[in-house]
């Protein structure tokens, strides 16, 4: 048996993040209850300001540990992989269940919403507009983030930082036109099964890619720094995954809810 400061797991030290995450996520769960209720957005402002400060000291505190004190061996990116690896399928699932409610509905449509899909009433977006620029916006980020990973693995730093750069603009572009086709839509989350899958299933996809491009503007801020080399850049590579499945949902959102599901 290896002593201790000699084996190849690391074992983290004692932290405050996680404790505080919670109190955070707490109060910004809270906060927004009652703005959705009361129109107050002070807890929600308390909330939103604790979990930042938390995420920026935690992220602080993982890239020293990567970076400087050499505890990420090749066994601990391992098992980090295979959590990352975990973690995206349990995202899988979770859109998956958007999907069910949704060809549950379309599929089958009931006498409360008239037999018919998309629902009497409801209008409709064309996907041949704002949602088919999102998707050739996507599928380019895509594009992009995978340029900039073969960049950082033949060591040309240069065009890795410039095609992440923009692959964090096009995130952001994709972020604004979302939030210009919820301000235009001309139905809410409450008309019917359609208004609720759709909003539940795009709405949670949009903050999939604000957390994407939270994400990777880490990564950018860490690769300015010379914190990756073409060895040793898992945080990069784990946030180009992410990046790769919100690409994948969206196209499936796309295909199904906004051209099949809804034209």
């Amino acid at each position: 048996m290896k002593k201790q400061g000699f084996h190849t797991f690391h074992l983290v030290d004692q932290s405050p993040w996680p404790l505080t995450g919670a109190i955070s996520a707490l109060t910004l769960t809270s906060g927004m209850v009652k703005w959705f209720h009361q129109s107050s957005i002070y807890l929600l402002t308390l909330g939103l300001s604790l979990m930042i400060l938390t995420m920026w000291q935690w992220w602080r505190d993982i890239s020293r540990e990567a970076t400087f004190q050499g505890l990420h061996t090749l066994k601990v990116t391992l098992g980090m992989r295979w959590g990352v690896i975990l973690f995206i399928v349990s995202e899988i699932l979770f859109f998956v269940s958007f999907f069910w409610a949704f060809f549950h509905s379309s599929l089958s449509p009931t006498v409360e919403i008239g037999m018919m899909w998309p629902p009497q009433g409801i209008l409709p977006f064309n996907p041949f507009e704002i949602p088919l620029l999102n998707t050739a916006i996507l599928l380019s980020s895509g594009i992009t983030v995978t340029w900039s990973h073969h960049s950082l693995l033949n060591s040309n730093k240069s065009q890795a930082v410039k095609a992440l750069m923009m692959t964090i603009v096009l995130g952001l572009y994709f972020t604004a036109l979302q939030a210009l086709e919820y301000h235009e839509a001309p139905f809410s989350i409450s008309d019917s099964a359609f208004g609720s899958t759709f909003f539940m299933a795009t709405g949670f996809h949009g903050l999939h890619v604000i957390i994407g491009t939270t994400f990777l503007s880490v990564s950018l801020l860490r690769m300015t720094s010379n914190h990756f080399s073409s060895f040793h850049h898992f945080g990069f590579e784990a946030a180009a995954w992410y990046w790769h499945f919100v690409d994948v949902v969206w196209l499936f959102l796309f295909i199904s809810i906004y051209w099949w599901g809804g034209y």
